[in-house]
C-alpha cells in the first residue's frame, strides 16, 4: 500500500508529543468538559445548513426577482463552505461527537455540496494529515502540472504566472469535486489499495459515487432549471458562482496553513525515510492566522487554528481557541516552532508571495 513508501523515523522530538498529549488531555479532564461537539456547535450547524437549504427552498418557491435569486445562490455559496469547514469537517475526522453515528451522519453533509465522504476521507485525513507536505505523498499540494506548490516538483514555465491564475482554479475547486474529480480519485485509490482504509469495496464506492453525484445535480442543478423563475443560462451561471463562492473560500482558508513562507516541505530519502518525527512535520509545515479574529474563527469552523487541528484532529474545533497557548507554550519548550500570522491578510499575502517563489525559482528555499 502507498502508506507503507513513506515513514517518519527521527524519535527525538516524540517526547513533545508525549507530553502535549498529556496537557492537553490534563485541560479536558480538570474543567470536565467533553473534547467534542458543545451547545454553540450544534446551533452553529443549525446555522450553517440553513444558510445552504433556506436560500435553495426560497428560489424553488417564491422569489421571482433576478437579482433576489443570485443574492440566494451565493448565500448557498457562503452556506456550502460552512457546511464544509464547520460541520462535515469535524464529523469526518469523528470530533463532531463520541457517537460513530452522529459522525457518519454528520460527515455525509459533504453530499449535500457535491462531495464525496470516502474520497474526503482518504486524501485529507489520510494522506494529508499523515504527510503533511511531502510530495507524493501529501494530495493537498499535488495537482499535477498546473500548480507547483513545492520545491520539490518540477518547475514548468506557466508556473511563474500561479500567483495569478492560482485564485481562479481555487474557485473551480468544488465544481470540480462535484463533477469529475470524485471519480478520478475513486479509480486511482482503487489501484493504490486505498479504499481498504475506509472499509468499502471498489463496486460499494462507485454505486455510491453514481448515485449521490446523479442527486446532487438533479436537485441543486436540474431542479432549479425546471422549476425556477430565472433563464436557464442565468441558473447555470448562479450555480457555477454558487460553487466558485465555496470553493475560493475553502481554498483560501486550507491553502495558506500549509504553503507558506515558512514550511520546510520534508522530502523522503531513498529509503522513504524522513528524518523527522510526524509531529514536529506538522508544526515545521502548518501556520495560524486572525487568532484573535473571533468570528472570522467562528465561520471557518476553528480552522486559522490550523496547527491544533492538525496535532488534535479528533478534537472538535470549538475548543481549539482554548488549547493553542499550551500547543504553543509547549512547542516552545521542547525548541520547535509555532507559526502564526497576526490576521488573514498576513496569511494569504505570505501563501501569494510562496505562490511566486515557487513559480520562478527552482529551489525556492523558504523565506524567512
Amino acid at each position: 500500500m502507498i502508506l507503507n513508501k513513506v515513514k517518519f523515523t527521527n524519535p527525538n522530538k516524540e517526547a513533545f508529543y508525549k507530553e502535549l498529549r498529556k496537557r492537553v488531555n490534563a485541560y479536558f479532564k480538570e474543567n470536565e468538559i467533553s473534547r467534542y461537539a458543545n451547545v454553540n456547535m450544534v446551533l452553529k450547524s443549525i446555522f450553517m445548513i440553513s444558510l445552504y437549504l433556506v436560500p435553495f427552498i426560497l428560489i424553488l418557491t417564491v422569489l421571482e426577482s433576478s437579482w433576489l435569486i443570485v443574492l440566494m445562490w451565493a448565500l448557498m455559496g457562503f452556506g456550502m463552505s460552512g457546511i464544509g469547514l464547520s460541520i462535515m469537517h469535524d464529523a469526518n475526522h469523528s470530533a463532531y461527537s463520541k457517537n460513530k453515528y452522529v459522525n457518519k451522519i454528520m460527515g455525509k453533509m459533504i453530499w449535500l455540496v457535491g462531495g464525496s465522504d470516502v474520497n474526503w476521507r482518504i486524501q485529507h485525513n489520510v494522506l494529508h494529515h499523515t504527510f503533511t507536505n511531502v510530495d507524493e505523498m501529501d494530495e493537498d499540494i499535488d495537482t499535477g502540472v498546473l500548480m507547483r506548490f513545492s520545491p520539490n516538483q518540477a518547475l514548468k514555465k506557466g508556473h511563474k504566472f500561479q500567483h495569478v491564475y492560482a485564485w481562479f482554479l481555487y474557485g473551480m475547486m468544488t465544481i470540480m469535486w462535484a463533477t469529475s474529480k470524485d471519480y478520478v480519485q475513486f479509480l486511482r485509490y482503487k489501484k493504490k489499495d486505498l479504499l481498504k482504509t475506509q472499509g468499502i469495496t471498489g463496486a460499494q464506492f462507485l454505486t455510491t459515487l453514481l448515485i449521490t453525484k446523479t442527486m446532487y445535480l438533479g436537485f441543486t442543478l436540474v431542479l432549479p432549471l425546471i422549476i425556477g423563475a430565472m433563464p436557464w443560462w442565468g441558473t447555470v451561471l448562479c450555480f457555477l458562482m454558487m460553487h466558485f463562492i465555496a470553493g475560493l473560500t475553502l481554498a483560501g482558508i486550507f491553502q495558506p496553513a500549509h504553503v507558506t513562507p515558512n514550511s520546510t516541505f520534508e522530502a523522503a530519502n531513498s529509503n522513504g525515510e524522513i528524518e523527522l518525527d510526524w509531529a514536529a512535520n506538522q508544526l515545521m509545515n502548518t501556520a495560524n492566522f486572525a487568532p484573535k479574529a473571533r468570528l472570522f474563527s467562528w465561520y471557518v469552523g476553528g480552522l486559522n487554528y490550523q496547527i491544533e487541528h492538525h496535532l488534535f484532529p479528533n478534537i472538535c474545533h470549538v475548543h481549539y481557541r482554548k488549547i493553542s497557548n499550551i500547543v504553543r507554550n509547549t512547542a516552545f519548550e521542547y525548541d520547535l516552532p509555532y507559526y502564526s500570522y497576526k490576521t488573514f491578510y498576513d496569511a494569504l499575502s505570505g501563501h501569494a508571495k510562496m505562490l511566486r517563489k515557487l513559480g520562478t525559482e527552482v529551489d525556492a528555499p523558504a523565506i524567512h
